[in-house]
């Protein structure tokens, strides 16, 4: 499995290059574009985690919303694959992700898809790696490394988890996911900004345009009956 994903690595680095150098990915959202700084870091590392383990699909459809448009490699270990399933077409095209712009990866071992993710991280060709990691705790070393492959390549590096991490962090965002009720068809996202290394947090509930193929700020949901303007209490005779 090592020396394949090394072989697809390679290829990949001889036909394609990264577009643009490292700089800001902009969401298009005013309020959380300012709190990062101009937008999401490339070149960096970011964690994407559920609130629960139930609210996984909205984290994950979270994750696909940021790196939409771009070559993508997806590392899961072999349980979580066995669990969650293996990303899903139809799925992938609503966030503007084409199927032949995905590289899917299975690892037996957190270690063995850690490692994964900072080799497809050095190679140039690559857009964004998403790692989905089942495991609570992970080594300092280890997140260090992988923010130093992001940004000597000026890939996307995310950590999609299944539950909200305790440990320390050297990501340069932390986002904590859940699904949000819509009176649509379009999915809505309950994000927290827990962790921003450019300093504001924040929370909002985003939905996920097809249109635009991006997040937008969700409107509140209308009543089904306005409240009447004026009914004066009866008078009891």
């Amino acid at each position: 499995m090592i020396e394949q994903l090394r072989q697809r690595l390679q290829a990949l680095q001889k036909t394609a290059v990264l577009d643009g150098a490292p700089g800001h990915l902009p969401l298009g959202i005013a309020a959380i574009d300012a709190a990062l700084g101009g937008g999401l870091t490339r070149g960096a590392l970011h964690e994407v985690a559920a609130v629960s383990e139930g609210h996984l699909a909205a984290a994950t459809g979270f994750a696909l919303g940021l790196v939409s448009s771009r070559r993508l490699l997806w590392i899961a270990e072999d349980m979580a694959l066995a669990e969650s399933g293996v990303p899903h077409g139809p799925g992938l095209d609503a966030f503007g992700l084409l199927p032949e712009q995905l590289l899917t990866v299975a690892a037996a071992r957190p270690h063995d898809l850690l490692w994964a993710m900072e080799e497809a991280l050095r190679c140039r060709a690559i857009g964004a790696v998403i790692g989905e990691l089942r495991q609570s705790e992970i080594d300092m070393v280890m997140l260090r490394r992988l923010s130093l492959a992001a940004a000597d390549s000026g890939a996307l590096a995310l950590l999609l988890r299944a539950a909200p991490p305790t440990d320390a962090s050297t990501a340069a965002t932390r986002w904590i996911v859940g699904a949000s009720p819509s009176a649509t068809a379009s999915p809505r996202f309950a994000a927290q900004l827990t962790r921003n290394r450019r300093g504001p947090l924040g929370a909002w509930i985003l939905e996920w345009s097809d249109s635009d193929e991006r997040f937008l700020l969700a409107t509140p949901a209308q009543p089904v009956a306005a409240p009447a303007l004026d009914r004066p209490h009866r008078q009891v005779a």
